[in-house]
């Protein structure tokens, strides 16, 4: 069984619109390095100039 990883530990990024950090999730695994939004709402939040 693999070790289990504390949340502390996993990657984090700052999001692009809001400005918060957030962690690493499982679903974003495949696309990490693209992934600039904490979530749906800060992604369709985003004004014109963001694109």
């Amino acid at each position: 069984m693999p070790k289990m990883r504390r949340k502390a530990d996993l990657p984090q990024k700052t999001c692009a619109t809001c400005g918060r950090p957030f962690a690493w999730r499982k679903k974003w695994a495949k696309v990490w390095d693209e992934v600039r939004y904490c979530s749906d709402r800060c992604k369709s939040g985003r004004s014109v100039s963001d694109r």
